[in-house]
């Protein structure tokens, strides 16, 4: 993707404007739609071959998740006496599938729980990577409930041929004080690296990735991911384990189980799970959903709440990639890197010039700085009066990047100085398995849990009914 550079005042440099006869002799490329499946992303292209911004509505009615809308928002402060984060005010968490039962199981005052991941590939996070953490972390407080945190150093190490397992287990230690960094209750979080916790302590979850898997037609493994003859098996196989960690049997220790008892409880198998994730992510997890009723011991349709992508620098059609540094800000950048990235490599939607943005207002709607504004400046009447200021030109580019700057320094700064305190005790206390503490909803609708559990009793039994009766008849 090309990008566009700004001067050190903030204002893009001139740009020589094609004349008739060169745009009829430009060669027309064809159009590209957008592609998104959990390890590349990327936005479709229009017939001249210019980035296109992600459409997420299209992703929404494509892959069928709902819209949050303000009903479901309303709802929300209500039960929780909480104002939606601004993420959820101004839709950077977009869709879901679920949500709402959530919200039931927290008016009951249900048990249920939060799983979010990480796939480490890398040294330090960067701000993308923090948003899906952040958000978590609110919920977390919010609800009052237990949280596993997956690091995926054994996907990373299938799908990177370049990283051996060794590496990405020690990029998942690296990224785990990271993610402590962010304020996770420890007395409420677990963090576990797939290659750590599933070979040497994991309870039940290499059982239930097994049984899982066994319900899994490669067609439809297939169909979901991409794979064909030349996928590897380790490939294959590890969606089991990235579903299954959404079954709170995963984890027989939070909930006081016998994580060496050969039988998993059919009561912690029915504890809802609540997935905060990039929306990219959403393929695992329709296939958790599709096929978690058919387990053993069933266990509910996990329930998802999906963000956005926070774009590259370079503008749109791309998300930060870790790979490339002047894609993203890293939390480990210092101030003056954050400056020189913002000023050097942020796309900007202003004009050419001072005069002519005076004149004509920039677009926010596609400025980078604009957007990282809308994820991390909390005030939104301020948020509101810098996009009608830039969008009628007076406020310029070179004053918009000042203040991104100034809001990501702080950021970045704050999370450092959170980061130095994160010891390897500290790391061991969350990466630890153990029981997990919690309150849950403090005013509970003990009417409706009577009701529901009534209910979920009724279904169990139905259900046991029916399986007896399959396998008398396969006999």
């Amino acid at each position: 993707m090309a990008e566009q550079l700004a001067n050190t005042e903030g204002e893009p440099p001139a740009i020589a404007a094609l004349s008739i006869a060169e745009t009829a002799t430009q060669p027309v490329s064809q159009a590209v739609e957008q592609h998104i499946d959990p390890w590349s992303v990327s936005a479709g292209t229009d017939a001249q071959g210019q980035a296109l911004q992600f459409d997420y509505e299209a992703i929404s009615k494509k892959w069928s998740t709902k819209l949050v809308d303000d009903a479901l928002l309303e709802r929300f402060e209500k039960l929780t006496g909480r104002k939606p984060h601004r993420w959820l005010r101004r839709g950077l968490f977009f869709s879901h599938r679920d949500f709402d039962l959530i919200l039931d199981c927290y008016e009951r005052g249900d048990k249920f729980f939060l799983y979010t991941g990480r796939g480490p590939s890398s040294g330090s996070l960067h701000i993308g990577h923090t948003i899906p953490f952040e958000f978590t972390k609110w919920l977390q407080d919010v609800f009052d409930v237990p949280l596993v945190i997956m690091l995926t150093d054994d996907e990373k190490a299938l799908f990177k041929d370049n990283l051996t397992f060794e590496e990405t287990m020690a990029f998942s230690r690296k990224e785990a004080k990271d993610i402590i960094a962010m304020g996770f209750d420890v007395k409420k979080t677990f963090i576990y690296s797939d290659l750590k916790y599933v070979g040497y302590g994991g309870g039940h979850m290499l059982l239930n990735a097994w049984e899982f898997s066994k319900l899994l037609p490669f067609n439809q493994v297939r169909g979901a991911f991409g794979f064909n003859e030349s996928t590897n098996i380790g490939r294959i196989f590890f969606p089991s384990l990235q579903c299954v960690a959404a079954f709170g049997t995963s984890y027989p220790h939070i909930w006081g189980d016998d994580p060496h008892s050969d039988f998993r409880s059919a009561d912690t198998a029915a504890i809802p799970c609540l997935i905060p994730c990039a929306i990219d992510q959403d393929p695992y997890f329709r296939l958790v959903r599709e096929n978690c009723n058919r387990m053993g011991n069933p266990s509910p349709k996990a329930a998802l709440i999906h963000s956005k992508f926070l774009t590259a620098l370079q503008g749109p059609g791309g998300k930060m990639s870790a790979s490339n540094p002047n894609s993203a800000i890293f939390m480990d950048d210092t101030p003056n890197q954050i400056k020189k990235k913002i000023n050097s490599h942020a796309y900007s939607g202003g004009q050419e010039t001072a005069e002519l943005q005076r004149e004509l207002g920039g677009n926010p709607d596609v400025d980078v700085s604009y957007q990282y504004l809308t994820y991390f400046e909390e005030d939104d009447e301020k948020l509101a009066d810098m996009y009608a200021k830039y969008k009628s030109g007076e406020l310029l580019t070179g004053e918009l990047k000042k203040e991104c700057i100034r809001v990501m320094q702080e950021y970045v700064t704050a999370f450092q100085a959170s980061r130095a305190k994160v010891s390897d005790e500290i790391l061991a206390d969350y990466m630890t398995p153990r029981k997990l503490t919690w309150n849950g909803n403090p005013n509970p609708n003990l009417e409706l849990q009577k009701k529901h559990a009534a209910a979920a009793t009724k279904a169990r039994k139905e259900l046991e009914k029916e399986r007896k009766r399959t396998a008398k008849q396969k006999k």
